[in-house]
């Protein structure tokens, strides 16, 4: 089956490079699509043998990675991250800016799926063990580093009932490499049940990385700040995927409508932060808001007046939504607002994580779909610290009814900074068992 994929694969190669490069238009930065590092070629000088290679696929699961990459990097491992998207290895040249001057850190991307690119890549850069991030398992990389005889582990790994479906039906193709694994992370008991039947092996479960990620001070001290000066009502919705901007938008407007008719003003009138969950989509949010009525103003133009000082201050003054246009910068999202209502979860996308929001004590509200974070929302919603919402209408009133009460919003808030207190260790409990697995690998030297 791998074979008869591997052809498949080169044989749709076309509209799959098609795809990427037409993925990589619209969401911009450099993703060298065609890029000789993306079919397995390097210079012969790059290549760094014994490093802990994470492959962190997009920006989303980089985020998740800081933690382990930080504890690793803390321990005084060298290590390979690697990326398959634009956003995903922008992320990691600004956070490890620092170490990948040192060298201690070395990026690249990971080569698409075709076999011998993924021996080309073990050839080169000889891992001493290899992190897959939450699920990224291919069936030609891992079957190279099983040659290689380089030790995978899948780390803060989920599986959905529908992903468990589909890859039961592929199960000559996939089982095999889920059994590949040295070892296996699962986020939840419910994850490693399904993880389990898809072949995994050694599957213990640890815990969901995002708990142990916590923001960065610095921003959350200058998205506080400016909240405070300011000086309004503020709810932020993140992470908003496709389809649904646009009921986000019109409960905005509808709400605000109501309000004005019922002489609700108050002395802190309400403001949206609208972050859209990818830079394609920021343009069309813009085009949503002009035409429903809404003055807004971009997190980029505050940032072209000085960020959170008194002009970028005053450019908010008329405004009732900041669309969020910039990456790398929830935490200063969410240390604005009392409410963050977390999207992806409004349509049948899965969710999107909304655990940085409750790490900084915010009450979270979340929509129907949220197979992505299952056992975690459930979890959140018994301790208190998150509620479900059938649709955007009915969020953005909830969120309001919330600011009204600032006592209830928080005991919200202090349960959600619990809740992922009592959740966190995961990194750990991954750190060391890569550390295990290192010590039970012969090392690799130069010129192996």
């Amino acid at each position: 089956m791998r074979i008869l994929y591997s052809w498949l694969l080169r044989l749709l190669s076309p509209l799959l490079l098609g795809w990427m490069a037409l993925r990589a238009r619209r969401a911009g930065g450099k993703w060298s699509v065609l890029g000789a590092a993306r079919f397995g070629f390097y210079r012969q000088d790059e290549g760094d043998p014994g490093a802990v290679w994470i492959h962190a696929v997009s920006l989303g699961e980089t985020r998740a990675a800081h933690p382990l990459i930080r504890l690793l990097l803390d321990r005084g491992h060298r290590v390979l991250l690697t990326h398959l998207t634009a956003t995903g290895r922008a992320e990691g040249q600004r956070v490890y800016a620092a170490e990948l001057a040192s060298g201690q850190l070395r990026q690249d991307w990971l080569p698409y799926d075709f076999p011998g690119a993924t021996r080309r890549f073990m050839r080169h850069h000889r891992p001493a063990v290899g992190v897959l991030i939450e699920r990224e398992v291919w069936p030609n990389l891992v079957h190279a580093a099983v040659r290689a005889r380089v030790p995978l582990v899948l780390a803060s790994a989920r599986m959905s009932e529908a992903s468990l479906r589909v890859t039961l039906r592929l199960g000559a193709l996939l089982r095999p490499a889920y059994g590949a694994l040295s070892r296996t992370y699962a986020q939840s008991l419910a994850d490693a049940g399904r993880l389990e039947r898809a072949g995994a092996r050694q599957v213990a479960v640890s815990g969901n990385f995002k708990f142990d990620l916590w923001p960065d001070q610095e921003r959350m001290d200058r998205g506080a700040g400016f909240a405070a000066r300011l000086s309004r009502r503020i709810v932020v919705i993140a992470s908003t995927r496709e389809g649904e901007d646009a009921p986000f938008v019109e409960a905005i407007r509808r709400e605000l409508e109501q309000r004005r008719t019922r002489g609700d003003d108050s002395d802190r009138p309400l403001l949206f932060i609208l972050v859209p969950r990818h830079p394609e989509r920021f343009d069309a949010a813009a085009d949503l808001l002009r035409a429903a009525g809404l003055p807004h103003v971009r997190r980029t133009r505050l940032l072209e007046l000085g960020g959170d000082g008194s002009t970028a201050i005053e450019a908010c003054r008329d405004v009732t939504v900041i669309l969020g246009d910039t990456l790398g910068e929830m935490a200063w999202y969410y240390a604005c607002a009392q409410v963050a209502i977390v999207g992806g979860s409004f349509a049948p996308l899965g969710g999107q994580n909304f655990i940085e929001a409750s790490a900084q004590g915010r009450p979270v509200l979340v929509g129907p779909h949220t197979a992505n974070f299952e056992q975690a929302v459930g979890d959140a919603l018994a301790a208190g610290a998150v509620a479900r919402a059938a649709d955007p209408a009915q969020a953005v009133r909830q969120a309001l009814r919330w600011l009204d009460d600032p006592a209830g919003l928080g005991r919200m808030g202090e349960a959600a900074r619990d809740w992922v207190r009592q959740h966190a260790g995961a990194v750990t409990r991954v750190a060391d068992g890569i550390e295990d697995l290192l010590a039970r690998t012969p090392r690799q030297q130069p010129g192996a």
